[in-house]
């Protein structure tokens, strides 16, 4: 059913529309700055895939000097072991018999560590493993003041000891993810909400350092916070997704990263005051907000349907575009959107080079 895909050397704007396109040159630099970065920190980089969602993309992140990958998801990591990446942090919890014997197949393929904050669920995953002959990496989560999911310092003392006991299992750590923090527009605020999180898993490291226990991973950090966690000493690697492509939403966090990603449409129809996209809600998300579109008329866009998007000029000038113009709109959101779709288009001097699939788009078992 790909029959419709475009060969390489096509121009931009003859692309079918609405689809991803990617500035490779930006996605590449925007690698090569983070890697840099955290090099000059003397963390490690582990970004998270769970943004770009794609082997390609993971490949190139390590080929710049990354440790290796995180993704959200066993089916993601699935997906990725497919694709040829050899370590894999899953930084939620695999919970229940079905998930699990997942989990220690892929264990047997690659390198592995997942999340775990509750005894119950280390004792299954110890359990499963040891009969399919097979050692699981863990790590421990830390709510870090989220308030989403990880335990507190003194519990995870409990877990790390479970975890060491067990024969199947290897304690490679903890992480904390101070997600309540990242998109923090104030500097100084998020610089104080990161460090107050920080502490708390720095707390943690050492009630279990304190038991004998080795914490090889102090794992934390989204884009908006990586160069705030990665100074504080005891910190050892950052788990950034967004920045590779950066949406509408992290442009207002950070600028060292410029936005490589937006969707392309194609106007289908034109009236006095509007003009009307082929994109809506089955191609870009909303959840952070309508898109802005890129254009050097004042545009705004005023509905989206499933199919279509409704676009007004703010100036309440004549729009200058025609039916099969192309529109370019930069989501508020870029991993719910890449969600959406089948395949990056990679563009380089205005011509495609690359369809990239987007091979973990759904995995959300």
């Amino acid at each position: 059913m790909n029959n419709y895909l475009p060969e390489k050397g096509t121009p931009v704007n003859e692309l079918d529309t609405p689809c991803i396109i990617i500035d490779l040159d930006i996605a590449e630099k925007n690698i090569a700055t983070l890697q840099n970065n955290a090099n000059e920190l003397g963390i490690d980089v582990r970004p998270h895939a769970k943004t770009h969602k794609s082997p390609y993309w993971a490949k190139k992140q390590i080929a710049a000097g990354a440790i290796g990958v995180c993704c959200a998801k066993l089916a993601e990591a699935e997906v990725l072991t497919e694709g040829g990446i050899d370590n894999i942090l899953i930084t939620n919890q695999i919970i229940g018999e079905t998930k699990i014997t997942r989990l220690v197949k892929l264990a047997k393929k690659t390198n592995i560590i997942v999340a775990v904050e509750s005894e119950k669920n280390i004792n299954q995953l110890s359990e499963i493993a040891k009969n399919n002959s097979v050692k699981i990496g863990v790590i421990v989560e830390i709510n870090v003041g989220m308030n989403r999911c990880g335990v507190s310092p003194e519990k995870s003392v409990i877990l790390a000891q479970e975890i060491e006991n067990s024969k199947s299992l290897n304690f490679h750590g903890i992480m904390g993810y101070e997600g309540h923090a990242v998109a923090v527009r104030d500097h100084e605020s998020r610089v104080l909400e990161t460090q107050k999180a920080m502490s708390v898993l720095n707390d943690s490291a050492d009630k279990i350092r304190s038991m004998g226990i080795n914490v090889g991973l102090v794992s934390a950090s989204g884009t908006g916070t990586y160069s705030i966690s990665g100074k504080i000493p005891g910190i050892t690697e950052v788990q950034c997704g967004s920045y590779i492509f950066m949406d509408g939403d992290y442009l207002n966090v950070l600028d060292e990263f410029k936005s490589a990603l937006t969707v392309m449409s194609t106007v289908i129809s034109k009236s006095e005051d509007r003009v009307v996209a082929d994109f809506g809600l089955k191609s870009i998300s909303v959840d952070r907000g309508i898109a802005e579109i890129i254009s050097n008329e004042k545009l705004q866009i005023k509905k989206h349907s499933e199919e279509h998007t409704v676009i007004e000029s703010e100036s309440q000038e004549k729009i200058s575009l025609e039916i099969g113009d192309k529109i370019f709109a930069l989501p508020m959101h870029g991993d719910t959107t890449i969600n959406l779709h089948e395949n990056f288009y990679g563009i380089r001097k205005g011509k495609l080079e690359e369809v990239i699939p987007i091979s973990g788009r759904g995995k959300f078992l």
